[in-house]
């Protein structure tokens, strides 16, 4: 193994590391805060930190397309093709698109603070749909698939223009609707992707791997900022922004059964909320240093925890993120 890959990855964390603070600091000044909705005096906290992360995986990934550029020209290597390199450039667009829907939904607040209201709820899938669009016009991926009965398909032009799509808004917004706790949506992202991107490199998907990786560094160096207690919430400029990451992963590194495996926790929370038609939040209120919710049913996965009111923020964020341990830890097992 080449360890001096981990460079890009150091290089990411670095930038996500040093630019937060002052990402932190401007938020505040444009007045781009919420309410940490979990703490006793629900502190006012600046939200829309994917901005930061994005910045960071860019950072990781341009500075891999320079050395491989300047240094390894003519040779065969991970970026040795037009391919490689157009599959890389499309999924930075993508990640940049994807993270610029979530960023103008964190821009508007609303006047009780309590959470951001810029894009109605018809209005998130349809702009989430334009960051599929620079995988679809490179053909990205695989379009053999495994179907059940039929066993390996070849469905041609249906994966660029269906199941790219799909898989790109259906990511990023089951993504969104897990959040609400200090580190929570950072913490699971660090299993699944990291996860993700081992099984990518195992099984020689290398772009997929890079993508990964640099991504994994950036989420780590956000999440000493986002854990409890939080200096800056993720919002959905992060949590699209991790949708599309887990998406593009599985479609460049032709994984999508494994990436399906480890968003299941999504899955069940989608299933969750639809009981409440969307309506409930996963979120709940301070009471008696723990964290409880006043739900009649559960509607949300940290619900099956915060309902007894018995356990804190870290402890339920540790449970969720073991739980996507579990998950992520079955892709071995295809």
């Amino acid at each position: 193994m080449n360890y001096s890959i981990f460079s890009y990855g150091i290089v990411s964390f670095l930038v996500v590391y040093f630019i937060t603070p002052w990402l932190i600091k401007y938020l505040v000044k444009i007045g781009l805060v919420v309410k940490d909705q979990n703490k006793k005096d629900k502190p006012l906290v600046p939200i829309s930190g994917g901005l930061a992360v994005l910045v960071g995986v860019f950072s990781g990934l341009l500075l891999f397309i320079f050395y491989r550029t300047f240094f390894v020209t003519g040779k065969v290597g991970l970026v040795a093709t037009d391919r490689n390199l157009m599959l890389l450039f499309a999924s930075m667009v993508s990640l940049f698109i994807i993270t610029l829907v979530g960023f103008l939904d964190d821009l508007v607040i609303k006047s009780s603070k309590d959470y951001s209201i810029g894009l109605k709820q018809w209005e998130k899938p349809l702009l989430t749909l334009t960051a599929a669009v620079p995988l679809m016009v490179v053909n990205a991926g695989n379009t053999e698939m495994w179907l059940p009965i039929f066993s390996v398909v070849d469905i041609g032009i249906f994966y660029p223009l269906f199941i790219i799509p799909i898989g790109v808004v259906g990511a990023s917004n089951m993504v969104n609707m897990l959040e609400g706790y200090n580190g929570l949506g950072t913490g699971m992202a660090i299993v699944y992707i990291g996860m993700l991107g081992i099984y990518a490199y195992h099984f020689n998907r290398y772009i997929a791997a890079l993508i990964a990786l640099v991504a994994f560094f950036s989420l780590i160096a956000f999440y000493v900022y986002n854990k409890c207690p939080a200096k800056i919430l993720p919002g959905d400029s992060l949590t699209y922004l991790l949708g599309a990451t887990i998406a593009i992963i599985a479609i460049v590194g032709n994984i999508e059964k494994a990436a399906i495996i480890s968003a299941i926790p999504f899955f069940i929370e989608f299933v969750l909320k639809a009981r409440s038609r969307f309506k409930a939040q996963s979120y709940g209120y301070y009471y008696k240093g723990k964290v409880k919710v006043d739900y009649d049913k559960i509607y949300s996965f940290p619900h099956v925890f915060a309902r007894t009111g018995k356990f804190t923020e870290k402890q339920i964020v540790f449970f969720m993120i073991l739980i996507q341990l579990f998950f992520s830890s079955l892709i071995w097992l295809i």
